[in-house]
């Protein structure tokens, strides 16, 4: 399994949650998910409520502040697996793994996981 290239951890770096979020939407919903979980989801990782969420879309910002910005759940660490390629666990970048964490938890919400098992029994 690749581990990431210090471009790759450039590119997620510099991605904002503007431009990612719509597309997070978009999965769930197309597999009859809800923005409500989404929502869910990404309060349980980042400690980001709606409304702050929608300030770091409104305020345009990267990943890299996001993430910086974020107090991320005692849990995360469970969230493991293969997400785009690389294996989660072994991704060395923070801020990268921390991104690929989001990825795999939307993913498993696509894919109709349990809310209990996405959010690692916390």
């Amino acid at each position: 399994m690749p581990t990431t290239t210090p471009e790759h951890d450039e590119r997620i770096a510099k991605m904002t949650m503007a431009s990612v979020y719509p597309h997070y939407v978009t999965k769930v919903e197309k597999k009859g998910r809800t923005k409500a979980e989404l929502h869910q989801v990404i309060e349980w990782l980042t400690g980001f409520d709606q409304k702050a969420l929608q300030k770091h879309i409104d305020d345009q910002s990267t990943f890299e502040d996001f993430f910086r910005q974020a107090t991320l759940h005692p849990n995360a660490h469970l969230i493991t697996g293969v997400i785009c390629g690389y294996r989660i666990e072994d991704i060395e970048t923070s801020l990268t793994r921390q991104a690929r964490y989001l990825d795999k938890l939307v993913d498993e919400l696509a894919k109709g996981k349990k809310m209990e098992k996405i959010l690692r029994g916390a």
